[in-house]
């Protein structure tokens, strides 16, 4: 575990990186799988298990593209606009993230993989689901945030971050796929 640490010290940015794109590949494939998708009928790439891998693998890219690049660099640079692990700090904190990067974040998971799907309007899903999934959000963040901000150290921030992501993450897939793919 000390090595892995050190590595990970040693290498944050591309080890925050990695880890959260495993993080959304791992939330895809647990939606998948424990909250299911019966009608998978539209994946080509389904295993007997029933996964859709180019679903999860959508769900990575735009994690890798976008989550874990925005995230890493959000959290250092909010750090450095409001340093400390006071009340105060910590409260102004979670204020600035809910009102800036929970509807970026947000946004990015639904247009991007619209735009991976290649759907005719890139705004649907977006429409449809971001409202639901910021209110949630916002209950849901604002606690883990405020963990994160006063008790985990900047340098381990965006790795605390994908884990609570983890269960978010489950959270929009499932959302998603079962506002696209409704119960008949």
């Amino acid at each position: 575990m000390n090595r892995a640490w050190a590595v990970f010290k040693a290498h944050p940015y591309i080890s925050n990186v990695l880890g959260y794109t495993t993080l959304f590949a791992s939330a895809d494939i647990i939606q998948q799988s424990v909250l299911g998708r019966k009608d998978n009928a539209q994946s080509t790439s389904e295993d007997p298990g029933g996964i859709d891998w180019c679903q999860t693998a959508r769900v990575a890219t735009v994690g890798f593209c976008f989550h874990a690049n925005f995230n890493y660099h959000w959290l250092r640079g909010l750090e450095r606009m409001l340093p400390g692990g006071g009340v105060k700090a910590v409260t102004t904190k979670v204020v600035v993230d809910q009102l800036i990067a929970a509807p970026l974040t947000i946004s990015a998971f639904y247009i991007g993989l619209s735009l991976l799907e290649h759907k005719d309007d890139l705004l649907e899903d977006w429409r449809q689901k971001f409202w639901t999934s910021y209110k949630i959000g916002v209950v849901f963040w604002s606690t883990m945030q405020g963990v994160n901000f006063a008790l985990i150290p900047p340098v381990a921030r965006t790795v605390f971050l994908g884990g609570i992501a983890l269960v978010f993450t489950i959270f929009l897939c499932h959302l998603r796929q079962q506002q696209d793919h409704k119960l008949e």
